[in-house]
This record gives structure tokens, C-alpha cells and sequence, in this order.
């Protein structure tokens, strides 16, 4: 089977959870109205199903190529990525004055999780540009703007970012890639770049990349890095291309997953300097590298969820044309998988695992929004700390959430999982590589405890905890509802326990406190998925007492809601255990006892 869009759920998400309608009045989103929601929706699902997602499977089996320092994308890539981008879906949340839509990111983060799930290798390469215009909307001149933004958006040019190193990992402070100026206002890069995705490839007229560099002078450490736009090829004054630069792609990786995204080794300057150009100012490259990296973390983020769902609908589609064995309770022959309480068991936790992810996601894109549009500065602070607390959580959670609802994926089709001809396979190996590129689940954990927790004492994630409590208190008074909330509130009281212990014993025993930080972080994942499945369980509840809409739609929504919150949240106690016990066990043993 191919990918249907689940545009039913991502509305009901976007409607009652994460509050369209409260986006739709800020200033500049009065485009975003339900009706114009549902509309693009539409249009994208059915650009995903019928364009996009029928190159996935061939193209993990005939993945981009090298040759002589040309990359070829997998058939069908070109041409598909002509019509993603003259049908305008590089564009839905950029600046309208460079060609885009301008519409808030809770309409765009549905259609980054459609392209992702209907071929995640095909949906880097705009993931990656994305971040590239977010950069250069936040840092670059007016001129950089008009020279390169618009390109983007219209798909002509794509942009990637150059931060790894052979000797420079996550640690950034080992970037030894050299920015020499030339009096004339460019600078001459030299160095190697690795993990490059879609550093080279057939696609598009350019490619421009944002690269990290040292100038001459530069203190050592994160501190004396700058930011520099190179080009594949340069950019004349009036905007057509000139000569190609010195920037070169000599190979690219051979991957257990993503096949079809090119992931090259870029070299820069063997043939006497590429040309670059400074974002911004000197030595404060990484700052400005950050907003491509928070960018493309949460979109990370999205293609945990956009993988996962579509590795549940391969199983379900299986489960149900599986004939094998006789039904539990009796049954004259022998009945499809999907009749066995194991099968139902595992798709059942597929879907409310899927199901919380896309409601938190989704809700943190409405947070981002109201931070960034919102003409109350109250408003916009209090909202851009809810989204930076959420972001290494949708990011690190979800993807690690989606290797386990891959593997279970694999697992209801059996034996059959295990053969790569049914597909299920591609989606568990693409899933892997998400809890380790743009940050490990590791590093987004530190930064969950150092800068979203210890700096301000607990404060946001406290104010956060609080607000699941309101939701507790609200289901409480429903009969129907009340299972769900007894869970959710011994849930949140083990989030708040975990909070309280890492603000009071960071300063004493740190290395205690960062054992626990990635059981810290998928606590966090699991706890606040849980609040909107509690949240739907609350509508979908009232919906039904009230007969409106799709009674089968919110029966369900009750029903996954009911096994999250039986099945899933019950790990948040384990987790507090693991954090709160658990360090101390895990530095117990020296080096040499490995």
C-alpha cells in the first residue's frame, strides 16, 4: 500500500487542541482560517499520496549515486521535486515579500509531516532549506535576503548546513575549517565538511551552503566560529549564475537508512579557495547556526511522528489481510491478525503513541506562533519558553518513539516484516538515524536539564505541570473520564518529582543528574503526550454526549486515549524511579570494570 493522510486527526488536532482558531486572530495569520486550513490539507495530502510517495520504496532500492563528483537522485526525484516546488510547498510558512505563503507554522507542520511520510529521504532536502531561510531571515542583510530567499522558496536553489567535521562531531568547539578574508568583503574557505544531506545533487540550478569557519584571528572554542553562505555556484549582481566555486562533493555515504538522501563529504577550497560570504557579524556563527538547528530539530521532531505513522498503516493494512490461526473465542476457520489481542495490543500502542506525538508536536507549533505573532510581549515570552521547553522533547522523544513503533511495525507482519520486499523494513531502518542526527536524544537531554530546567529553576516546566493538573481536575468530574485522569495526575506528580530533584542536586552531584537526563526527557514525552490524549478524551467525550460530528471518530479518540493512559503513562512512574534512584547505579563502575 501507499500513504493515505490522516487529515481527519490533524484537523481535530489543529481545531480543538492546538487552537487554530486563537492562531487564526493573531496579527499577520488572518489568512489561517479553518476553511483555508482544510483546503491546503487537502491539496497536500493528495500532492503526497499521488507524487511523492510512490518514489519511497523504489528509491531505497535504487538510492542516489556518486560519480566523478556528481550526485544523481533516485528516478522520479527531479521531477517530483520540480512540482513540489512550482506548486509553491517550499513556501507555506515564509515571508510572502520573497514569494511564500506566509502562514503560521501550526498550517505548515502538517504538510512537513505528510511530504515526510509519503518519503522522508525525498523530504530532507526542503527540510534542510527550510532551516537555511529561517537562518538567513534571523541574521542575513537585506541583500542576502533578496539574493538568495526567494530562489528557495520558489525551489531553483536548495540550501544545506556545514557544521561536522571528521575531528568535530557534536563538539563544535573542533571546527577548524578556514575563513580567510579577502579585503574585498568575501572570504576564502578551506576544509572538510561531512554528513553534508543533499550537499550535492541534480535537483536544482544551485546549492547553497551555510558553513561554520574560523577567520585568521578567531578566539579558540565555540566562540571563534563565523557563519558563511558558499554557494555551488557564485551569485552575479544581478542575480544569474556565474562561476562555479570551489566547493566539491568527493563522495557520499553508504547508509543503513534515508538511502536516497544524498549525504556527502564536501571539501572546500582545493583549488585555491571557495568564496563565501559572512552572515551577520564574526565569531557568532553559532548563534546564528542555532535557529537552522532549533528549526530543523522540531522538524526532526515531525519526521519521527510522519515515519511512524506510516509504518502503522502498512501493519494495520497487514493485520488485516493476514489470515493465520483461529480466533481466541472461537471461530470456524481461521481468521486475519488483526483478531488476535497481541496484534490489536501492538496497534493499539502504535496509534497512541502516534496519536500524543502529533498532538504535542502540533501544540508546540501554535506555542511557536503565538510567540512569534502575538503583539503582547507577556504573551510572546511566556510562549516562546513553553515551545524552547517542548522542542528537544518533540524532538528527542518522538524520534525515539518512532525506532519503537517501526520495530513494532516489523513485528506484526512476523517473518514477513524481516523481508525487505514488504516494505515495512525501510521505514524501521529511515527511522534510526532521527534520535542521532541534528542532535542526539543525549544532547537534546542536556539541553532539557541545563537550559530548559536548571537555568530557571524549574520555572517553566512547574507552569507546565500545572496546566496538566487543570486538565486533570477538568475530567475529573466526568465518570467516563476519570480512569484517564487518575493516571494523568499520578503521572504529572512523578514529571514534578523529577523536576524538583534535578533543580536541587545539579550543583552537588551532576553527573547523577545527567545519567537521568534522556529517562528525564522521554518522562517529559510521555507525560505531556498523555495531557492531549487527555485533552482529546475530554472533546471527544463531549462530542459524543452532545451527538455532534463523527461518532465513530471520537469513540476512537476515547478509546486510544483510555490505553495511552493504561499502557503508556503508567512508564512515567519507572522513569521517575530511573532518575530520581538510578544515577548513582549507572557511574558505578570504573572504566576498566567495561
Amino acid at each position: 500500500m501507499s500513504y493515505t493522510a490522516p487529515v481527519k486527526d490533524m484537523l481535530f488536532v489543529m481545531n480543538e487542541l492546538a487552537g487554530l482558531a486563537a492562531v487564526n486572530a493573531l496579527p499577520g495569520c488572518e489568512d489561517a482560517t479553518p476553511e483555508t486550513a482544510e483546503a491546503i490539507l487537502e491539496e497536500n495530502a493528495r500532492f503526497c499520496s499521488e507524487v511523492i510517495a510512490p518514489l519511497n520504496h523504489s528509491a531505497d532500492k535504487a538510492p542516489s549515486s556518486w560519480s566523478d563528483g556528481k550526485v544523481t537522485t533516485s528516478p522520479g526525484f527531479k521531477e517530483a521535486f520540480r512540482q513540489f516546488g512550482e506548486a509553491g510547498w517550499q513556501g507555506v510558512q515564509h515571508p510572502v515579500e520573497f514569494g511564500g505563503q506566509g502562514l503560521p507554522k501550526l498550517l505548515a507542520t502538517p504538510c512537513i509531516e505528510m511530504l515526510n511520510s509519503a518519503n522522508l529521504s525525498f523530504a530532507l532536502c526542503p527540510l534542510l532549506t527550510d532551516g537555511t531561510i529561517e537562518a538567513l531571515m534571523t541574521a542575513g542583510t537585506q541583500q542576502q535576503k533578496e539574493t538568495f530567499i526567494a530562489n528557495f522558496i520558489s525551489g531553483k536553489w536548495t540550501g544545506t548546513m556545514n557544521l561536522t567535521e571528521p575531528q568535530a562531531g557534536s563538539d563544535l568547539a573542533l571546527v577548524r575549517t578556514r575563513a580567510v578574508p579577502e579585503g574585498d568583503g568575501t572570504y576564502k574557505l578551506f576544509g572538510t565538511k561531512i554528513f553534508i544531506t543533499y550537499g550535492e545533487h541534480d535537483m536544482a540550478e544551485n546549492i547553497v551552503h551555510l558553513v561554520l569557519a574560523r577567520t585568521p584571528n578567531a578566539p579558540e572554542g565555540v566562540k571563534g566560529i563565523s557563519l558563511f553562505i558558499v554557494p555551488k555556484f557564485l551569485v552575479n549582481a544581478d542575480g544569474s549564475l556565474g562561476a562555479r566555486n570551489d566547493v566539491h562533493c568527493v563522495s557520499i555515504e553508504h547508509k543503513l537508512g534515508i538511502k536516497a538522501s544524498p549525504t556527502a563529504v564536501l571539501q572546500f577550497g582545493d583549488h585555491g579557495g571557495a568564496i563565501g560570504t559572512l552572515v551577520g557579524e564574526e565569531n557568532r556563527g553559532l548563534e546564528y547556526m542555532f535557529i537552522m538547528m532549533n528549526a530543523a530539530r522540531f522538524a526532526v521532531g515531525i519526521q519521527g511522528l510522519s515515519v511512524s505513522e506510516r509504518a502503522y498503516q502498512k501493519a494495520v493494512s497487514y493485520a488485516r489481510d493476514r489470515i493465520q490461526s483461529r480466533d481466541l473465542a472461537g471461530s470456524p476457520g481461521p481468521v486475519a491478525i488483526i483478531h488476535q489481542p497481541d496484534v490489536r495490543r501492538m496497534l493499539m500502542s502504535m496509534r497512541a503513541q502516534i496519536e500524543a506525538a502529533r498532538a504535542l508536536s502540533y501544540v508546540a507549533a501554535a506555542t511557536s506562533d503565538a510567540a512569534h505573532f502575538s503583539d503582547d510581549e507577556a504573551t510572546r515570552k511566556s510562549n516562546q519558553a513553553f515551545y524552547e521547553y517542548l522542542v528537544p522533547i518533540v524532538k528527542g522523544w518522538i524520534t525515539e518513539m518512532s525506532v519503537d513503533v517501526t520495530s513494532t511495525g516489523v513485528q506484526v507482519h512476523g517473518g514477513m516484516g524481516f523481508i525487505e520486499e514488504t516494505g515495512a523494513a525501510q521505514h524501521y531502518r529511515d527511522a534510526r538515524i532521527l534520535p542521532i542526527y541534528e542532535g542526539t536524544t543525549a544532547i537534546q537531554a542536556n539541553d532539557l536539564v541545563g537550559r530548559k530546567t536548571v537555568r530557571d529553576g524549574g520555572a517553566v516546566a512547574k507552569g507546565i505541570i500545572a496546566q496538566v493538573r487543570q486538565t486533570v481536575a477538568e475530567l475529573q468530574g466526568d465518570a467516563q473520564l476519570q480512569p484517564i485522569a487518575a493516571r494523568l495526575a499520578d503521572a504529572a506528580d512523578a514529571l514534578e518529582q523529577v523536576v524538583e530533584y534535578v533543580v536541587a542536586n545539579v550543583k552537588s552531584d551532576i553527573k547523577a543528574v545527567f545519567a537521568g537526563s534522556v529517562p528525564y526527557l522521554k518522562m517529559a514525552g510521555v507525560v505531556l503526550g498523555g495531557w492531549q490524549m487527555a485533552r482529546a478524551a475530554a472533546i471527544a467525550a463531549g462530542k459524543l454526549k452532545s451527538g455532534e460530528g463523527d461518532g465513530k471518530f471520537y469513540e476512537a479518540k476515547l478509546a486510544t486515549a483510555r490505553f495511552y493512559a493504561e499502557q503508556i503513562l503508567p512508564q512515567a512512574l519507572a522513569y521517575r524511579t530511573a532518575v530520581v534512584d538510578g544515577g548513582a547505579a549507572v557511574m558505578a563502575l570504573a572504566e576498566e570494570q567495561f
